[in-house]
């Protein structure tokens, strides 16, 4: 099994029937992802792409067993259909949005370490481009049609650089195993060290491709993780070389605040523990070929 998800992941969506819900519902389905069926509250025993509609994510669970949901609803309620989604004994969460309030992310964060042991949810995102395991299955808003399958994991703040270091290292015959975009905001479900440690322990994956960008302590962690226990080569690269401080660029989380926050000075830190580093989004790909023919 891939790390976070796979062909026979029995997974369902959260707001369902939306617009949006059924979009990439859609996309999911084409794409072979096992949706087993939605959850739209006040809309249950319906059926929506041919599937089943419940009015919760427990009732879900007990007619699929589901063990995966894409939660696309209002940013306003993203935290509360995360914890039901967590109550209910989902294994991993995917949340598209953007705009959640920093607070709800501590709200969703309190509740899911309070009993770890119960609740041992995966979370992915919020504002991130969620999770494909190529030529599996898809729990995201990313071109599918653009990863090729192979053995190099990619985990990113940035959807869109995540794609671009797949596209790039297609083009060197370079296959992806598992994608994972972490999302931008200053807190977030997943750190790069949890994926990274999945990858690590993944017979599928050879080598990874992390991509961060200013702002934050987390690429610095990262990089004490690929120093002190990855065995696997891992190439990096930070976005917002350019970036005034105090100024925030694209993600909310991308801001420089304090010392250690610049893409050059997380470059340096990649480079002292023992990681190849990108200079540029243009050398993605022949960064990682490097790496994996040295």
């Amino acid at each position: 099994m891939s790390i976070l998800i796979d062909e026979t992941t029995p997974v369902i969506f959260q707001g369902f029937t939306g617009d949006k819900g059924t979009f990439h519902a859609q996309e999911t389905i084409e794409y072979g992802t096992r949706l087993v069926g939605g959850v739209t509250p006040g809309k249950g025993g319906q059926t929506h792409l041919g599937l089943p509609v419940f009015n919760t994510v427990k009732e879900a669970v007990r007619a699929t067993g589901a063990k995966a949901t894409q939660i696309f609803v209002p940013a306003p309620f993203v935290a509360d259909a995360v914890m039901e989604a967590a109550d209910a004994g989902m294994e991993l969460a995917v949340v598209i949005a953007e705009g959640v309030p920093a607070q709800d992310m501590m709200k969703v964060k309190r509740y899911l370490l309070r009993y770890p042991e119960q609740y041992r949810m995966i979370l992915i995102g919020p504002n991130c481009a969620g999770v494909i395991s190529v030529g599996k299955a898809m729990l995201g808003i990313m071109p599918g049609h653009i990863y090729e399958p192979g053995r190099v994991g990619i985990v990113a703040r940035s959807g869109t650089l995540g794609y671009e270091a797949a596209a790039q290292m297609s083009k060197f015959g370079i296959g992806v195993s598992t994608s994972a975009g972490i999302g931008g905001d200053p807190i977030n479900g997943s750190s790069f060290v949890k994926i990274l440690k999945l990858f690590e322990e993944d017979d599928q994956t050879d080598a990874v491709m992390l991509i961060g960008e200013i702002g934050g302590p987390q690429e610095a962690k990262a990089a004490h993780y690929v120093r002190d226990r990855m065995t696997k080569p891992v190439v990096g690269f930070v976005a917002g070389l350019t970036a005034p401080p105090g100024r925030r660029m694209g993600h909310a989380g991308a801001i420089i605040g304090e010392a250690g926050d610049t893409a050059p000075e997380k470059g340096e830190i990649m480079r002292a523990a023992g990681m190849k580093v990108a200079t540029s989004p243009a050398d993605l790909g022949s960064t990682m070929a490097e790496a994996l023919s040295g």
